[in-house]
């Protein structure tokens, strides 16, 4: 066989076929399979044209009864009742079908490849990007096609709200923060937040703590993000935390349904008053105070609804904060409705609305404190009450007040807060804000044997004199250790101050210099504060009409001071209502169903003037001051102030007026120096005061240890028996706890952690010069003699040598006021004369007292030679 016609296409098995053979065969039957096409052809022509005839004889018959097949095979037929599945098992069902159909090679209609399975090494770059842009912006909703987003931060030109609520960002923010949750350890090893978790649960609470500069350091896309989109990011979270929790717990959901993840310690704190348009919608921290607050009512969380004429159950609707969502139509009977909700299927949530109002230290003078509604939900609500110091972080937003524009006549917005994060702190947490360079400057100063005088010196600097009721206003800012043995008996450690005298002794600029040193005050009058005013009353809100219980001024000042000037003016039916807040410490409130308790643990310093315009020497102070013994009782100092008219006196007093006025002038400050009647050195700046005030509240506590009983008992019982003979001043037990409460202040003023027996002594003085200004003037010459050992403790021996000096010389002036030497400027003291006085005082030594500045401030001169003390009254008038 020729090797050709192997591979010749004629080339049969049989053997070789002529090439005239073949060609006639295939001509023949290429023929035949022509002309079948052309039947084929013409007859689905005249089918398109026609139509096919569908209805044939007997057509009905198809249509006949026929029992034994109209019917079911019972062994197939499942008759079960089954219970309705939540929407959320639904779809938990559905994804496990579509991945058992996945994974038996089952394809559905639904499915992207009907015909084969394509897999990742059959695609190329293009179509994966392609994939990978559709899965970011949400157009595949499957879980398991969406492919990581390594740049997340990148956010192709959309914002990142748009950004965030796509389907692909949210997948990868929720397995970030996720992997963040279960694998942050903090520095001593341990997972912080699982743990956090686990107390969690043990507490049956439903929320937990994330630090946000934790946040920032592991995962600081989600921190960029969480500010600016912050309704959406804690939706994620939220529902990161609630798969976390049963993934560790898996029947806690029977403990509650929601877990809520808080945001803490954000960097940035805003005041109230900076609020603007760039904050809404944006996570922000502020600070204030808590004025009103709500009752705790049930908000619909998620509901259902009934439809009044099929009965067919709608929903679930997932309301918002915005609007109310409402069903459109009944899709079992297509009505336009009524619709009822279901009260057994609806699901609410925790409601209370709280009013937040600048903190009273931090508001400008002159300036109406601002306000924000702040709305608690879920777990937050009852966190807090009037008068409370609270740090909130929520998403600042806005919200639709019909009634509100109905006034404006133009669309407004009203704002609130929607909290996230809430913490009741405490006014001295602004002890934070000091540096290490501050604590370190106070700690010094401690350490100066002077720090009390230089305090006392500070108080107020452009009064002149008057140091006794600065001392006390210093005890009364440092303040003594509150007790409460065994949550019992509580004992309080604030000092009252009552300060009482003739007009014009800048009683009220005393309040008003501790209103801005100290770190939390209120400042209020008698004539324009009713009781409601002082202490809590209780309002309708008017736009839901519940009742809202707002706090006063003795709440606000919660840790705090209270200031109350023009204090006499106050009706008696008003003045009663804060003797409660003067020594129980708690305002008690029983109206229009609620009762409550608030807390107002605050100092009370009040000025009062005498009934009669002017304080009368001759009668007590109760005649005085007409205020009843209970009110009397609870002030721990009383301090009389009288204007009696003194020529050394009101000299140096016109002197330091004049000086001070040309020491502000800013043209004349070159020329202060030779105005300057007190010591600069002494004097501590306004703001290092506040803050070493600060610090010794916060930090220093002092104890009582090895304390003088017997001291104490005696000076109590003594002052009985002469309040007894006298009945000036009703002396009760409660003034031995403020001798006590005194002398823990004196204490934490050198910022000592031990009552010492120094601290008991200028208790026991402060306690008897109050008790003897407020006696009779025949009185308090003789209390004065029988109490000056202890008058005279740690008193600066040159101020008393000065005013017996003055004394004498009054009494030198008054001897020769008949004679022709009352016209001289000059007086003659005998230095005997005072050498006698001084060693009443146990005082032996004068010549320092001849050599210090008071004395030649005072216009004094001593003459060794002639043992005279000369005193030369100053010529206001020049001859010239």
């Amino acid at each position: 066989m020729n090797p050709e016609d192997e591979y010749s296409p004629l080339t049969t098995p049989g053997g070789p076929r002529s090439n005239a053979t073949s060609l006639a065969g295939d001509l023949e039957q290429f023929e035949d399979e022509t002309a079948l096409l052309g039947e084929l052809s013409h007859d689905f022509d005249q089918m398109e044209e026609e139509g096919e005839e569908l209805f044939g004889d007997n057509m009905e018959a198809d249509y006949r009864p026929m029992p034994a097949l109209d019917q079911y095979d019972m062994n197939n037929l499942d008759e079960e009742d089954y219970d309705d599945l939540s929407p959320s098992a639904r779809l938990a069902a559905e994804v496990e079908m579509r991945k058992r159909d996945r994974d038996l090679g089952v394809f559905r209609h639904d499915d992207r490849h009907l015909f084969y399975d394509k897999t990742d090494e059959d695609e190329g770059p293009r179509e994966k990007r392609r994939r990978a842009e559709k899965a970011a912006t949400g157009l595949i909703e499957d879980e398991e096609m969406i492919e990581s987003i390594e740049n997340l931060d990148d956010t192709k030109g959309y914002s990142i709200k748009d950004w965030v609520n796509m389907i692909g960002p949210k997948t990868e923010i929720a397995n970030r923060f996720k992997n963040f949750i279960r694998t942050y350890v903090n520095a001593k090893g341990q997972y912080e937040y699982k743990d956090s978790i686990r107390r969690m649960c043990e507490n049956n609470e439903s929320s937990f703590v994330v630090e946000f500069p934790t946040l920032a350091r592991e995962q600081h896309v989600l921190a960029l993000f969480l500010p600016e989109a912050p309704t959406p990011m804690l939706e994620i979270f939220d529902k990161v935390a609630k798969e976390i929790v049963l993934s560790m717990y898996p029947s806690y959901e029977r403990v509650t349904s929601e877990i809520h993840v808080r945001i803490s310690e954000l960097p940035l704190i805003e005041e109230l008053s900076v609020l603007r348009k760039l904050h809404v919608n944006q996570l922000i921290r502020t600070v204030g105070v808590v004025s009103a607050t709500t009752g705790i009512l049930p908000q619909l969380s998620i509901v259902k609804y009934d439809c009044k004429k099929c009965g067919f159950i709608l929903g679930p609707f997932v309301q918002t904060q915005d609007e109310e969502v409402q069903p459109g139509t009944c899709p079992e009977c297509h009505s336009m409705g009524p619709f009822m909700i279901n009260m057994e299927q609806t699901l609410y949530r925790n409601y209370q609305r709280i009013t937040l109002q600048e903190p009273p230290g931090k508001v400008p003078s002159g300036r109406v404190p601002r306000s924000k509604d702040c709305i608690l939900l879920a777990d937050l609500c009852d966190r807090c009450k009037p008068g409370d110091e609270i740090d909130v972080t929520g998403v600042y937003s806005i919200s639709y007040a019909g009634s509100f524009n109905v006034e404006q006549g133009f669309p407004v917005f009203s704002t609130v807060i929607f909290a996230n994060h809430l913490v009741v702190t405490d006014c001295k947490k602004i002890v934070q804000s000091l540096t290490d360079d501050d604590i370190n400057t106070i700690i010094k100063m401690s350490k100066d044997h002077r720090i009390a005088d230089r305090i006392i010196a500070s108080i107020a600097p452009s009064i002149y004199g008057h140091d006794f009721i600065k001392r006390a206003l210093a005890l009364a800012l440092f303040g003594g250790e509150p007790k409460n043995p065994g949550q019992k008996h509580k004992v309080r450690g604030d000092i009252n101050v009552l300060m009482c005298g003739d007009p014009g002794t800048a009683k009220s600029q005393f309040l008003k210099c501790v209103e801005k040193i100290s770190p939390r005050a209120i400042f209020t009058t008698g004539q324009g504060s009713s009781a409601v005013g002082l202490t809590a009353y209780v309002r309708r809100n008017p736009t839901d009409r519940e009742w809202m219980l707002e706090a006063g001024a003795l709440v606000l000042a919660d840790r705090g001071v209270c200031l109350i000037d023009e204090f006499d003016k106050m009706n008696d039916r008003d003045r009663t209502s804060i003797h409660e807040a003067m020594e129980q410490q708690s305002i008690s409130i029983s109206k229009a169903g609620i009762v409550t308790s608030l807390q107002a643990r605050c100092s009370v310093i009040a000025a009062a003037n005498p009934s009669n315009g002017r304080y009368d020497a001759s009668m007590s102070f109760i005649e005085n001051v007409k205020l009843s013994d209970p009110i009397l009782s609870r002030f721990d100092i009383l301090c009389v102030v009288k204007d009696e008219p003194d020529p050394l006196q009101d000299d140096l007093m016109a002197r330091f007026v004049i000086s001070s006025h040309i020491r502000h002038h800013p043209s004349n400050a070159s020329n202060a120096s030779n105005f300057q009647f007190q010591d600069s050195n002494l004097i501590i700046p306004q703001q290092i005061l506040k803050k070493y005030i600060v610090y010794a509240r916060q930090n220093v506590h002092p104890k009582l240890r090895n304390m003088d009983q017997d001291k104490v008992a005696n000076i109590y019982s003594h002052l009985r028996q002469e309040s007894m003979e006298t009945g000036s001043l009703p002396i009760t037990a409660r003034h031995i706890e403020s001798m006590i409460r005194m002398a823990e202040a004196h204490a934490r003023i050198h910022l000592r952690e031990y009552v010492q027996e120094e601290d008991v002594n200028m208790a026991v003085r402060i306690m008897l010069e109050s008790f003897v200004e407020t006696q009779k003037y025949t009185v308090m010459k003789s209390m004065r003699q029988t109490f000056h050992r202890y008058l005279g403790f740690k008193k600066d021996h040159g101020e008393l040598l000065l005013y017996i000096l003055k004394q004498l010389t009054q009494d030198q002036r008054a001897f020769l006021s008949g004679t022709n030497a009352a016209k001289s400027l000059t007086i003659e003291v005998d230095e005997k004369d005072l050498m006698d006085k001084a060693k009443q005082l146990d005082i032996r030594d004068l010549k320092p007292f001849y050599k210090s500045k008071i004395f030649e401030n005072n216009h004094f001169t001593h003459d060794p030679y002639r043992k005279i003390i000369v005193y030369t009254a100053p010529q206001l008038i020049s001859d010239d």
